[in-house]
């Protein structure tokens, strides 16, 4: 027995203006993706999908083939070339023969020439075999498209937000696959979605509505369901297909399947204004978290503050400086800002060496041509801290053990804040990212991240207070800043009127 485990992974940001080439979706920003068994070296072991699918067809005593495992931070389309140049050694390794596809993608991967790249990808494989079973694990902020469907035999998404189901998801997509294999289930789908876009900020797990969506699809999976999936959608891609949809998979039952699907569907669409994000003004924010930080006891846990409309985990430049801006205006002491992606100061700072000092204009080299903002570099004196590759291997409980790269990174101290630039996007979720730069950040008053739900991962138990800051970017909560060309419309938030019950 062949099986074919590959990984193609990206969350599009079409309104983002960070390029997305091969190099990105490398392991350090250089070469090409692993592939063979450098592919399955990365992430075997690891807290992944791809690690699950792994697992099974190795207990199953099956030839494994690794073609690829391209994963990128989120950024903006993906170049038709790039796509092809990930597509292609999957779509080879099943030409040659297989008898199982296991894939760990996405879902939200906007390309040059296709809106729906997962989709894309699957249909290219349909042409090549019509038959072989293909399991697909996918990201919670799927949009979802009939190609994906339709071409799958079976697949799953995140339940999780921040995702810390990564190999739960792939072991429930890649089960049903091996269980037809040995004549035992006839994977069945279906599918739908609602005409609402959901907040990123308000998508977490631990919040409702979503906490009560994904405890139901769990209890669905406890009555028979081989697989339940509410995709929240991932709102930052103006395609078509953006927004809400579930996905059901039963062992042959078509009517249970579409009955599940309809519930959780039904469901979402009554409580969609619980999905709408509040934002409150910076002034008052950045105002809130001081007065919480001064109010503290010695040894007490940090106020985090989110400079959410920045997230490289959505796309953003992660060099925005509205809100650091207004932190070092502020008078806030004792805090770690995680982080300014500026290549080009780390080089400045790299070269003027530790323990010195250097002026410069932080951040602020990326325009957002989007949501017609310039790049505003703040300009600061500091002393250089601390040098470092930028490399560490995540912790977890999200994609534990996986090795992680920020490029060449530098701290910048400047009175009671440090400040984390790196130079390459990096997501905040985990402790090691502060850890391997020989900073705690549980031991200082404040903590800023620029984040939106995945810090909760590693820090939703360190704080004793968050607050949520509304600065500038790409991954803006404020739909009013951005426009949606081709999203279908009407569609919820962004129409009011008009909106069935």
């Amino acid at each position: 027995m062949r099986i074919v485990i590959a990984m193609m992974k990206h969350e599009t940001n079409t309104f983002s203006p960070v390029p997305s080439p091969l190099s990105r979706f490398t392991r350090d920003g250089g070469g090409e993706p692993p592939r063979g068994q450098a592919a399955y070296d990365a992430f075997k072991g690891t807290g992944t999908s791809m690690a699950a699918f792994i697992d099974l067809a190795e207990e199953a005593g099956a030839e494994i083939v690794t073609p690829i495992a391209a994963s990128a931070a989120p950024s903006g389309k993906v170049p038709t070339d790039v796509f092809n140049a990930m597509a292609g050694p999957i779509c080879e390794a099943v030409e040659a023969g297989c008898d199982a596809v296991l894939l760990d993608l996405h879902g939200a991967m906007v390309v040059a020439d296709y809106d729906d790249g997962e989709g894309e990808l699957l249909r290219r494989l349909r042409e090549i075999n019509a038959d072989v079973p293909i399991g697909v694990a996918l990201d919670m902020h799927t949009n979802m498209y009939d190609h994906i469907v339709n071409n799958a035999t079976a697949l799953a998404g995140f339940q999780t937000y921040p995702h810390l189901d990564g190999y739960e998801t792939g072991i429930r997509a890649g089960k049903p696959i091996m269980a037809l294999m040995r004549g035992e289930v006839t994977p069945t789908m279906a599918w739908g979605n609602r005409p609402m876009l959901p907040h990123v900020m308000r998508q977490g797990t631990a919040d409702e509505p979503n906490k009560g969506l994904q405890e139901r699809a769990r209890e669905m999976e406890s009555q028979g369901a081989l697989a339940v999936s509410l995709f929240t959608g991932f709102p930052h891609a103006d395609i078509t297909n953006a927004g809400l949809s579930v996905v059901v998979v039963t062992d042959g039952d078509m009517a249970q399947a579409e009955a599940w699907r309809d519930e959780l569907l039904d469901r979402a669409w009554a409580e969609r204004e619980a999905f709408v994000y509040k934002i409150e003004p910076l002034e008052e924010s950045l105002a809130r978290a001081k007065a919480a930080g001064d109010a503290g006891e010695p040894g007490d846990k940090p106020v985090v503050l989110l400079d959410h409309y920045d997230n490289a985990a959505s796309g953003g430049t992660m060099d925005s400086t509205t809100v650091l801006a207004g932190i070092l205006a502020s008078g806030f002491d004792d805090m770690v800002a995680f982080a300014v992606h500026d290549p080009d100061s780390v080089q400045i700072m790299a070269a003027a060496g530790v323990g010195n000092e250097v002026t410069l204009d932080l951040g602020g080299k990326t325009d957002m041509p989007s949501i017609g903002e310039r790049g505003q570099p703040v300009k600061v004196t500091g002393r250089v801290k601390l040098i470092s590759d930028g490399r560490f291997r995540n912790r977890g409980p999200a994609s534990k053990g996986v090795q992680m790269d920020m490029g060449p990174t530098g701290v910048l101290e400047i009175g009671g804040v440090q400040i984390i630039v790196i130079s390459r996007h990096q997501e905040p979720n985990d402790l090691n990212a502060f850890l391997s730069l020989g900073i705690d950040p549980r031991e200082k008053r404040y903590v800023m991240l620029k984040s939106r739900i995945h810090y909760r991962a590693a820090f939703s138990d360190l704080a004793r207070e968050v607050v949520e800051c509304a600065g500038t970017g790409v991954c803006t909560s404020d739909y009013d800043q951005l426009t949606f060309e081709n999203v279908r419309r009407p569609i919820y938030p962004l129409d009011l009127a008009n909106q069935p019950d």
